[in-house]
């Protein structure tokens, strides 16, 4: 697939702190991929310089042309006063576009994102979901081959987020690049046709999720509901079983090698120590156990 917009080792610092270490990354044609990262990973000030906002101190980003890309901040930002044509409009002007090409695209992305009987309505009468996708209308108004998507879902209902998605879905057929950040483990594993992950300012992993998933000490995952405390030193040492943790009392969470026998082994331990189990749910390992196997379990704030 076309490579569209490539970066290469980009760095960014505010003073001391470093904000992003030696990132590379490409978008290609017809391909979304995610971006993943605690809290304050440097996903954001990545997207900032991949569209221009911001200067990086090292590193280098081709193919960048205004024309060539569409951004979706993680904040709405949108003219409350204005319709939701003119707001699309108004995007359109800044891009370049002529008033004969407005009059064309205007309507074309205000029905390609749903809200075409919404055009003369104001976004302060929207809910969440409508703001979210107006934003999205107003990236796209110039048909950009890159698309940039900072947390789009953020705050919106279900059938909102589907919405969204199902409009991601149609821009790949077309044949555009998109980078989506996002908190949702769940978006990322149904969108995503490759993932990079970032921790501290740098790519952690990258790949597609089955090459993702192999990164894991276990390939499937027990969650147990316990009456009890359970001893996890001993528990530890069983064979085949890893990465227990406990996150609540009375719960435990289980990587194990092989599930049949895994669960076995564990149960038998369990009833050995006087621990009662009172429920279990077993499945295969997602993408949330990579994420937090290789970024940990430590709060972000």
């Amino acid at each position: 697939m076309q490579t569209l917009l490539e970066a290469s080792a980009l760095a960014k610092a505010y003073g001391p702190r470093p904000a992003v270490r030696a990132v590379s990354l490409q978008l290609r044609a017809g391909e979304l991929l995610a971006l993943l990262g605690p809290n304050g990973a440097g996903k954001s000030t990545t997207l900032s310089m991949l569209c221009g906002l911001t200067a990086p101190d090292q590193g280098r980003v081709a193919g960048l042309e205004a024309r060539r890309i569409g951004l979706v901040p993680q904040e709405i930002a949108l003219f409350e006063e204005l319709g939701a044509a003119r707001n699309v409009a108004l995007f359109g002007a800044l891009y370049g576009l002529s008033r004969a090409q407005l009059a064309e695209r205007v309507p074309q992305v205000l029905a390609q994102v749903g809200l075409a009987e919404r055009a003369q309505d104001r976004p302060q009468t929207f809910s969440g979901g409508m703001k979210r996708r107006l934003n999205i209308a107003c990236a796209l108004v110039h048909d950009p081959a890159v698309l940039l998507l900072d947390e789009p879902t953020a705050g919106v209902d279900p059938h909102s987020r589907n919405a969204i998605f199902e409009i991601l879905e149609a821009l790949k057929r077309q044949g555009k690049a998109l980078l989506y950040t996002t908190h949702y483990m769940e978006e990322a594993e149904r969108l995503a046709d490759r993932i990079v992950i970032v921790d501290q300012g740098q790519v952690v992993a990258e790949g597609t999720l089955p090459e993702l998933l192999q990164r894991l000490p276990a390939t499937a995952r027990l969650r147990l509901d316990l009456q009890g405390k359970p001893q996890l030193e001993a528990l530890r040492a069983l064979p085949g079983l890893s990465s227990l943790h406990q996150p609540h009392s009375g719960q435990l969470e289980v990587g194990v090698d092989e599930l049949a026998t895994g669960t076995v082994l564990l149960l038998e331990a369990l009833t050995a120590q006087g621990v009662r189990v009172r429920q279990i749910d077993s499945g295969r390992a997602t993408l949330e156990d990579v994420f937090l196997h290789l970024t940990g379990r430590a709060l972000r704030d």
